[in-house]
């Protein structure tokens, strides 16, 4: 209701105003009471009616095309009071009016094509949607026996998805997990990191040693890519307490463990997936209450005024409480102020947190392994 009047009711396949076109509507309508308060201060003689010209042009800018049509007519109706007022006017003033009619049709055309294009933009946005679940699968809440969580966190506005990758599976050989990042961004780092996923989805499953998942990642990765390109991964087993790390180039790894924060180094450098890597396990025993977090170098790089994000540094702050859906929260949060909302990279982040086994009991840690952990 509105002033006491109630509104009627959209027939069907109507669209509302949007905000947008709600905005334009209301420019076009200011800039029009501003050019007739205009004309009216300058006396009788109409001289600024040719600028009513511009506010279905205005409207144009946001407001669906039917909108801008209603703004033209208004607009080539108040022009024509002021001409019929103006007697000097004569064939200058029905000019002035044939060209506000025009210029309401042009804009009422540049409208459309706008929204067509707008109408395009919001349809690819959704199929990029559809992408994003289809290579990047929603992980946790609970695999096996670790609470699980994923973040991506895309640094292109109109793009939620590119070459990062990760993904949480309960194997007949443990948990088993993957973060990766592509070389290269747009639809060719998408398409390859689909490509490492799809086959990791196979094999993972498949293989009983993580250093056979990572032979055959390599070669899917070296069939699909050009000689310069690759594709770093972590891949992580826990089974029975008992976790395994490969690195192919990756960062590693984060082990928050009662307040420390641990770096998993690989015992020795291993090249990415399509250089053919020959990887060294890393074995850590789990403690309940472990926390594991996994991230692509988009989290290394950022940085701002040169100073990069401390990582290691707030890691148990932000996510050693809560969940750990509400510890990757933390640090998105963290992280997109410390850029203040300008990242040069995508970042994938997976934290996983150890429950302990099945049936409650826990597995204590060798006191040599906690010295080799913290190491």
């Amino acid at each position: 209701m509105l002033f006491g009047v109630t509104m009627p009711t959209l027939p069907p396949g109507r669209r509302p105003l949007s905000p947008g076109s709600r905005a334009g509507l209301g420019a076009a309508l200011v800039l029009l009471a501003v050019i007739s308060a205009v004309e009216l201060a300058d006396g009788p003689r109409a001289h600024f009616v040719g600028l009513l010209a511009a506010v279905p042009f205005l409207a144009a800018v946001f407001a669906f095309w039917q909108t801008v049509l209603v703004v033209g007519v208004l607009a080539t109706v108040v022009g024509m009071i002021f001409v019929g007022s103006d007697p000097e006017q004569g064939m200058a003033g029905l000019v002035t009016i044939l060209g506000i009619m025009l210029a309401t049709g042009i804009a009422a055309a540049v409208a459309t094509v706008r929204q067509k294009q707008a109408d395009r933009i919001v349809e690819l946005q959704k199929l990029a949607a559809v992408a994003q679940q289809a290579v990047l699968s929603p992980v946790g809440p609970q695999v096996g026996a670790l609470s699980v969580a994923g973040r991506y966190i895309s640094a292109t506005a109109a793009a939620d998805i590119g070459g990062d990758l990760y993904e949480a599976l309960d194997t007949p050989y443990g948990v088993r997990i993957i973060i990766g990042d592509v070389r290269g961004k747009g639809l060719d780092a998408v398409r390859l990191a689909s490509i490492v996923l799809g086959s990791y989805r196979h094999v993972a499953y498949e293989r009983a040693d993580l250093k056979a998942v990572v032979a055959d990642l390599d070669r899917a990765v070296a069939r699909s890519v050009g000689d310069e390109d690759f594709v770093t991964a972590a891949l992580v087993e826990e089974r029975g307490g008992t976790l395994t790390i490969v690195n192919c180039g990756h960062p590693a790894p984060l082990l928050l463990r009662r307040g420390q924060v641990i770096s998993l180094e690989p015992p020795s450098p291993a090249p990415p997936l399509g250089f053919m890597p020959e990887v060294k396990p890393r074995v850590e025993r789990l403690e309940p209450g472990d926390r594991l977090l996994l991230f692509t170098d988009g989290l290394g790089e950022a940085r701002r005024e040169g100073e990069f994000f401390p990582t290691a540094d707030r890691a148990w702050r932000l996510l050693g409480h809560g969940t750990v859906g509400d510890g990757l929260a933390s640090l998105e949060t963290a992280l997109v102020d410390w850029v203040h909302g300008r990242l040069e990279d995508d970042i994938a982040l997976v934290l996983l947190e150890y429950t302990g086994p099945d049936d409650g009991a826990t597995v204590p840690m060798p006191s040599w392994e906690v010295g080799a952990a913290g190491s």
